[in-house]
């Protein structure tokens, strides 16, 4: 028996693709990917999503967290970026490398994904595709079921372990075609089909450029970046501050040894990270910007709670007056678009 493997994020094309294939007999095991960047990975919900479709159809499923290796190709990608931050062609060749590797572990003949020709502006071209292939090394060996007429017929297809009068034509970004092909399949209850990486978000991508262009990232930058109102100062120096307890409470998990937490000291507000080359004079404006977004915003002072982490010296306590509204906003990172670019 052939076998397949299936690159699964959980959405409906992929969850399609692989009921495809399903369909002539052939053995499926699922491959999905998560990482920092993945809209819903701080609850878990995209691994869900594809584990759920893989007890559905009762098919194995191996998930790989490849967010080391894709945040260096984020900070400086060979194919560029698409209207933000996103790097979609060196992703699908991170992701298609890795998925080969596996491919050629488990035995199986070749990779099946749920793209859809024309869908994605940038990675679902068919120059785009080709290039992914080669530089992954798969050329021939990864077959989209849901668009194969429209391209020439792969490996699998020309050997005869998948007929291809059975595989599909769709074409474009519409997703009518998917939906019917769901009720057909009787597939219910599917993810809807907003993009899932942050970096397509031109927020976040504005606040990614910051980061990459004045530091050395990991990932624990890249999750503060999920979190709070972003100030830059200089080069070297970032305030987070937070924007409810949740936040609150993301942030102080997520401070590291040398961040500075400032609270306001009893009033309701917000906690303020400070990260970087710390001075008096940065401790203040992180001061001045927690008292602007607690209760003390109306008041003409407030006394703030300062404390360096993994350090044992105690709290001190400065007072301030809030920021103004006009001083803030110098200093926010202010959603915007990132042009294209080549790292």
């Amino acid at each position: 028996m052939a076998k397949a493997l299936a690159l699964l994020s959980g959405g409906l094309d992929s969850t399609l693709a692989i009921r495809v294939i399903m369909e002539q007999g052939i053995e499926v095991v699922a491959l999905n990917f998560v990482t920092v960047f993945c809209r819903c990975t701080s609850h878990g919900s995209c691994k869900l999503e594809a584990v759920k479709v893989s007890e559905k159809f009762g098919i194995p499923i191996k998930v790989i967290n490849t967010t080391e290796r894709f945040l260096e190709l984020v900070k400086k990608p060979k194919f560029g970026y698409g209207k933000n931050m996103n790097p979609c062609i060196d992703c699908r060749i991170n992701i298609f490398r890795a998925a080969g590797d596996y491919m050629r572990e488990i035995g199986a003949d070749f990779i099946i994904t749920g793209e859809v020709l024309g869908q994605r502006p940038m990675s679902q071209r068919m120059d785009a595709m080709n290039i992914i292939d080669k530089e992954a090394n798969l050329t021939g060996l990864v077959l989209r079921p849901l668009c194969a007429k429209h391209m020439p017929p792969t490996i699998p297809e020309k050997t005869g372990l998948v007929d291809r009068d059975r595989l599909l034509q769709i074409k474009g970004r519409s997703r009518k075609d998917q939906i019917q092909l769901a009720d057909v399949f009787q597939i219910k209850d599917y993810p809807c089909s907003a993009g899932g990486c942050l970096l397509t978000d031109p927020e976040f991508s504005h606040r990614m450029r910051d980061l990459v262009d004045n530091c050395d990232a990991d990932v624990n930058d890249v999750n503060l970046l999920k979190v709070g109102r972003h100030f830059r100062l200089d080069e070297s120096t970032k305030i987070i501050v937070g924007r409810d307890d949740d936040e609150n409470n993301r942030l102080e998990s997520l401070s590291e040894e040398g961040d500075w937490v400032l609270r306001l000291v009893d009033m309701m507000g917000p906690l303020t990270l400070l990260r970087g080359d710390v001075t008096e004079e940065k401790i203040r404006i992180a001061a001045q910007l927690t008292a602007r977004y607690g209760k003390a915003n109306a008041l003409s002072s407030a006394t703030v709670s300062v404390k360096q982490i993994n350090n044992d010296a105690a709290a001190t306590t400065i007072e301030v007056e809030p920021m103004s509204e006009d001083e803030a906003d110098k200093l926010i990172l202010k959603k915007q678009n990132v042009s294209s670019c080549a790292g």
